[in-house]
């Protein structure tokens, strides 16, 4: 409903309006009344209102001097029409200067006032549509300066606009926001993430209220990682009461209270400001990457998961880089020999706690530079990751010897892959399975176990040829042989959807819905038609 004022020094002018028409019927509703041009004036500093009809001659404050009051102070940027009984081309021309909406006569016809109240109706929802298209420009163009700064490549002009428009304040740390769980390719489809990553900076945008700006959605950009970037600064905390820690733990539960998934919160180390961000953001990078290596966690802050005191640390370089030998030759056996070597150095040495991190974090280093060494395309901190959760089972302790046993044997035959250069053969057969039976229930694991590579390292080259996930690739390839069903058979929907390979008609319908943009039933109509 648009608020309306009336102005006007004769009551009985008033009462006339109100009865005129139905102004609810309309979409208005009359929010005051004043006699004069200061009762209106005191009443707007108050009240908001959309329309506001006021007569030119009224004691104390006329309503041209309202209306100028109004623009000069900017008071309100209601919708402002003149109403009088004086037929004078000079009131209109100082009206319409003041950016007037109308200017109409007494006694007002009741055909003209809905028109006005048409038009400005219309006109109010032209300016919706315009400050929402601006709103989005100038929110687009803000993130566009704010990954520039995330990532360390701006200027001086990426700087000073981002500052001009966000409270920027000594301390303040990247924090990435994620779907937790790790391989996508398994559970969800690309369009089911970016559903859920949309999701995600909703409902970070609504918690963070005023500061929804420091919010930046998709901000590592080109990596296939679907994320909602936190530009977090110290006095958010402050001012809410809290400490940095209770602020965002009260954020991830708010998410969690709110979304179908569970999320993961990586917190990078805290720089001094604004234009140091990209530090912090590679800190975040790096927790991405030794998750696996982790307890399960909703929040990792960088300073508690890899940032150590050198202060009285000891480095068992001979047996990691002995480690790192074996690993890189792919021999199993002497894998678990020198992991065993490893540990019992830590254990003589009495190493715990940060010492072990430490120890760890070289080794991830180390495994992160061999691979790249071999194929700097492939997301080498990606795969480590994958790779590390994979190695996890129930009942095995993050970070514990069997863990990083099974772990270094997988890299190991991960990094053989990558010298071999599997992807030629190997996505050659895999699209040959999909092509032949994709109608049953083929996963990325299942293919990866039968032709002997990586789950991991597979999904990712087959992201780098067809440009998307295995589980999108698989499903589209089956809306392709359900229209082929539909056009040249008269089965019933449920049968295709059962000989293409869904069991769940629901999901078959919503999935061709999304594919071909409408149901199954119509497409087959629109088509024989």
């Amino acid at each position: 409903m648009l608020k309306v004022l009336l102005v006007d020094d004769e009551p009985f002018i008033i009462q006339g309006l109100k009865v005129l028409i139905d102004w609810e019927q309309e979409g208005y509703m009359i929010a005051g009344t004043a006699s004069n041009g200061k009762e209106a004036y005191d009443f707007l500093k108050k009240e908001s209102v959309d329309l506001i009809i006021a007569d030119i001659q009224m004691p104390v404050m006329t309503g041209l001097d309202l209306q100028e009051a109004i623009r000069k102070e900017n008071l309100s940027n209601a919708y402002f029409v003149i109403l009088s009984g004086y037929a004078d081309f000079e009131y209109a021309r100082r009206a319409l200067q003041n950016e007037c909406t109308d200017y109409i006569l007494k006694p007002v016809d009741r055909d003209m006032l809905l028109k006005l109240l048409n038009r400005v109706s219309a006109m109010r929802d032209e300016d919706d549509r315009m400050r929402q298209k601006n709103n989005k420009m100038e929110k687009a163009y803000l993130a566009r300066n704010q990954i520039a700064l995330i990532k360390g490549k701006y200027d001086d002009s990426n700087l000073q606009y981002v500052t001009s428009q966000m409270k920027c304040k000594e301390g303040v740390r990247y924090v990435e926001i994620q779907m937790a769980g790790c391989d996508a390719d398994e559970d969800v489809t690309d369009q089911e993430m970016r559903e859920f990553q949309r999701q995600m900076y909703e409902c970070c945008t609504a918690f963070l209220k005023d500061y929804a700006e420091n919010c930046v959605f998709d901000a590592s950009a080109d990596e296939k990682i679907y994320d909602v970037g936190l530009i977090f600064f110290q006095y958010m905390a402050e001012e809410a009461g809290l400490d940095e820690n209770a602020y965002l733990n009260g954020l991830v539960e708010y998410l969690g209270e709110n979304l179908s998934r569970p999320v993961t919160m990586l917190v990078g180390k805290k720089v001094q400001d604004i234009s140091l961000i990209a530090r912090s953001y590679g800190n975040a990078c790096m927790l991405r990457s030794f998750q696996g290596f982790r307890s399960k966690k909703d929040i990792y802050f960088y300073e508690e998961e890899v940032q150590v005191s050198n202060d009285g640390m000891v480095l068992c370089k001979k047996s990691l880089d002995d480690l790192l030998k074996v690993v890189e030759q792919n021999n199993h056996m002497e894998i678990r020999a020198a992991v065993d070597r490893f540990y019992g150095e830590m254990s003589q040495r009495g190493l715990r706690g940060e010492s072990m991190t430490l120890n760890i974090n070289y080794l991830l280093f180390q495994l992160i530079h061999l691979a790249s060494e071999q194929d700097d395309e492939v997301n080498q901190e990606e795969i480590l990751r994958l790779i590390s959760e994979s190695s996890f089972e129930t009942g095995t302790m993050r970070g514990s010897k069997t863990h990083l046993m099974r772990f270094a044997c997988e890299y190991g035959d991960y990094l053989s892959q990558l010298r071999k250069n599997v992807s030629r053969g190997v996505l050659g057969n895999v699209e040959k399975e999909i092509k032949e039976h994709y109608a049953d229930n083929l996963t990325l694991k299942g293919l990866s176990e039968k032709y002997y590579v990586n789950s991991a390292y597979l999904g990712q080259l087959f992201r780098k040829k067809y440009g998307q996930s295995f589980k999108d690739y698989l499903n589209n390839y089956r809306m392709d042989q359900a229209v082929d069903l539909l056009l040249h058979s008269d089965k019933k929907i449920i049968q295709v959807a059962e000989e293409v390979g869904y069991h769940d008609l629901d999901y078959f319908v919503n999935r061709f819905i999304q594919v071909k943009g409408c149901t199954p039933a119509k497409f087959r109509k629109q088509m024989q038609q």
